[in-house]
């Protein structure tokens, strides 16, 4: 604990300075490095997380007593905690990102002008990713694989309930690093608490972070796109819907929406609010509501919604802008598919959102209609993620139009430039 009596005591700004620099000077040597370099170093680094498995989940246990003291919720604490399924799980992750296709040096367009020219688009690292993230310590590992995959080197912020957990993961990120033969520096985490650390970031340290990426609650977000100097990858809330339409099939229903909802309550892709269509709620309400609160899940819900169940308690407007992160779900009864949209467009934050239907005309109209960054037919919202798009880990959900949105991988982490072959050509 001296030490980082010690860190949290330094000047932090000429400490994000150096940091700063340091990785400017490392992306430039990851940049240039091979597919199986960088695939030494990420196996490397799931093995030392591995490796290091005592230590981890010591820091991890000191993290999660702390937040528990401060009166964390449940839900918090449960993002918070490791314990060796989900420590190897962050090791996996790490390892399928070296079993990705190396997104670096792809040839992404290739044409011929009329004088000769031969133009190449190729894809190129961004340079340096700042990722700002809370109490989730999987982030660091994630982020910090998918940066260097994709050429990049990565400075990170955690949260300071997670501060413990994500240096000890950091440490085993840097000795797997060196011993590939790659800079440490090229994934470092910011090593004090200090709340000037995201402030030095968003000023984009003297121009050495290229991109920002936030991860976490809606205060951060809207402080990172308010203060950031710099590009960001905006990852807002979650306030993601089930909408079950009159052809849904009940048991496909109670299925998803319990998944959706009660897999795992305080991620980002966990359901918020279930829409009914009208046109079955004589059927389908009662069964669902029930459900959710048979499950151990609080239902705020409109008239309709608390004349089937008296457990339910009435919804207020806010609960429809309300990312709950816990065993708690507002509902309410829509007539039919354009009144969903219509209330996902009001109330939603362009994350996820879900119909299910045997309707594949239906389905289709709400696929293309719903200006969301990932939506699904007959499936949970809890498969917005990463990892179960195939990117091997992710490094949050982008909400935003531009550039990247929905899952952040390693080709999300790329940008690109021209490359002109020519024979002579002069311009007239």
């Amino acid at each position: 604990m001296e030490a980082l009596k010690l860190v949290e005591g330094s000047d932090v700004e000429t400490l994000m300075g150096r940091i700063g620099r340091d990785a400017r000077k490392a992306a430039r040597q990851v940049a240039l490095a091979s597919t199986d370099q960088k695939n030494a170093a990420l196996r490397a680094m799931a093995a030392q997380i591995r490796a290091r498995r005592d230590t981890i989940l010591a820091s991890n246990d000191e993290d999660v007593a702390e937040a528990r003291a401060k009166g964390q919720a449940s839900s918090y604490l449960d993002r918070l905690a490791l314990d060796d399924e989900r420590l190897e799980d962050i090791a996996a992750a790490v390892d399928s990102i070296a079993g990705l296709t190396d997104p670096i040096g792809r040839v992404l367009a290739t044409f011929e002008r009329p004088n000769g020219l031969v133009i190449e688009r190729v894809a190129t690292p961004l340079g340096v990713v700042g990722v700002i993230f809370e109490s989730r310590p999987n982030v660091t590992a994630d982020a910090g694989a998918l940066c260097l995959k994709a050429g990049n080197a990565a400075i990170l912020r955690t949260g300071s309930d997670s501060f413990r957990t994500a240096a000890a993961i950091a440490d085993a990120i840097g000795a797997g690093l060196e011993e590939a033969g790659l800079p440490a520096d090229a994934i470092r985490l910011v090593p004090t608490r200090d709340r000037a650390a995201v402030g030095a970031m968003l000023s984009g340290l003297d121009g050495n972070i290229d991109v920002i990426v936030p991860r976490g609650g809606k205060s951060l977000v809207a402080r990172v796109q308010e203060e950031a100097r710099v590009p960001v990858f905006a990852h807002l809330e979650g306030l993601c819907h089930v909408f079950v339409h009159e052809k849904a099939d009940l048991a496909m229903a109670k299925a998803i929406v319990l998944n959706a909802k009660m897999r795992r309550t305080g991620i980002c892709g966990s359901a918020e609010t279930l829409l009914v269509d009208r046109a079955c709620a004589d059927t389908h309400l009662e069964p669902l509501v029930a459900m959710l609160l048979d499950a151990g899940c609080a239902v705020r819900g409109d008239a309709a919604v608390q004349a089937v169940d008296p457990r339910a308690s009435a919804a207020a407007e806010e609960d429809w802008r309300t990312e709950y992160l816990d065993a708690v779900i507002s509902a309410k009864v829509v007539d039919g598919l354009g009144a969903a949209i219509a209330h996902i467009e009001a109330y939603g934050s362009h994350h996820t959102d879900a119909i299910v239907t045997a309707d594949q005309a239906a389905a289709e109209r709400f696929m293309a209609e719903v200006d969301s960054a990932i939506v699904l037919h007959n499936a949970s919202t809890q498969f917005a993620d990463g990892g179960q798009f195939g990117f091997g880990a992710e490094i949050g959900i982008a909400t935003g139009r531009m550039h990247a949105r929905g899952p952040v991988g390693v080709e999300q982490l790329t940008s690109f430039k021209y490359r002109v072959r020519g024979t002579g050509q002069t311009r007239p």
